[in-house]
């Protein structure tokens, strides 16, 4: 792997690789990198878990995040996403991890010489979201064929539903989407089904997020509403396998894809899903970084900073990019 840019671009061999990394972080342990190695994380959307949890994982493999705020940035210049990854790369960063809100913004970054990771991409994909979910997934199953999967929600805007449908199907798993009429898409080979046709049959019931800010106003539903046609109610629930389960992405939009007293019922794993956001995302990052070298040398141990004249070449003779 150069990069992660979606899961259509992984084997089956990658994925599993991934996934059983991350379970063995959780369960086994890991050890830091040898050489500190820094990450900069460009959100230029919010987000709460995904960018948390890939700075909890840099952390926790020993890494430096270089913070980096799009509001006081040169982008409110009219710096393009390009000369702003380039930038990064040229200070020395070893890897940029990207969310955007325009979809396949990575084809822009062919110049760069440094792994990229996706944090999304507009309405496209989702790839690391989607190996947290296979993690959840796989802890609580140890399988991915057979298992029956719906996908509940809004599909048209959901880059977590595209990455998911993909993968899962890939892994042998059977995958059907439900949502409403107006936030179907027929682009997605998948079949359309009415969440009540499949509740009683289904492993697991993933919950999309209503994404209130992608939407114009024919396509609201009230709480209510949405709750009671396509949403996780005790009605539904009540229908549920003994043994399946509900995730949701978050945020969750409680009473609306799911009644707030179910979001932390036994069935539910969407707290756990976050807790492996961390290991899946350390997985990533050691996939893409562990036999890379750092792009900038750290000082020798008998020197200090005050000791060393930065001078071009003692910093050529340390190992110093500047270019």
């Amino acid at each position: 792997m150069e990069h992660l840019f979606s899961m259509e671009e992984l084997s089956t061999e990658e994925i599993m690789r991934l996934v059983n990394r991350a379970i063995k972080f959780k369960n086994e342990g890991f050890r830091p990198f040898n050489d500190t190695k820094t990450v900069a994380n460009l959100f230029y959307e919010n987000s709460t878990r995904t960018k948390l949890s890939f700075e909890m994982a840099e952390r926790q493999l020993g890494m430096n995040s270089l913070p980096f705020e799009v509001s006081t940035s040169s982008v409110q210049k009219g710096e393009s996403l390009y000369d702003t990854c380039k930038t990064l790369e040229a200070i020395g960063c070893d890897a940029l991890v990207i969310r955007h809100p325009e979809n396949n913004y990575y084809d822009q970054l062919e110049g760069l010489n440094i792994p990229v990771i996706n944090g999304g991409d507009g309405s496209g994909s989702h790839p690391t979201q989607c190996l947290l979910d296979l993690v959840t997934i796989y802890e609580r199953f140890g399988r991915f064929e057979g298992l029956k999967v719906v996908i509940a929600g809004d599909i048209l805007h959901s880059r977590v539903a595209r990455s998911n449908q993909q993968a899962l199907t890939q892994l042998g798993a059977e995958v059907v989407f439900s949502a409403p009429e107006v936030w179907q898409d027929a682009s997605i080979d998948c079949p359309f089904v009415n969440l009540d046709d499949v509740i009683e049959d289904a492993d697991i019931v993933m919950l999309l997020r209503v994404q209130h800010e992608r939407h114009h106003e024919h396509e609201s539903f009230t709480k209510e509403e949405y709750n009671k046609a396509y949403g996780m109610n005790q009605e539904r629930y009540a229908k549920m396998k003994e043994n399946a389960i509900i995730m949701h992405p978050a945020p969750v939009n409680r009473d609306v894809e799911i009644s707030s007293e179910l979001v932390e019922c036994d069935k539910s794993v969407i707290f756990p899903q976050m807790t492996n956001g961390v290991y899946a995302r350390m997985s990533i990052l050691h996939e893409l970084l562990s036999e890379r070298p750092a792009r900038i040398a750290p000082l020798p141990e008998e020197e200090t900073a005050e000791d060393v004249s930065f001078t071009f070449s003692n910093a050529k003779k340390r190992g110093i990019a500047l270019d």
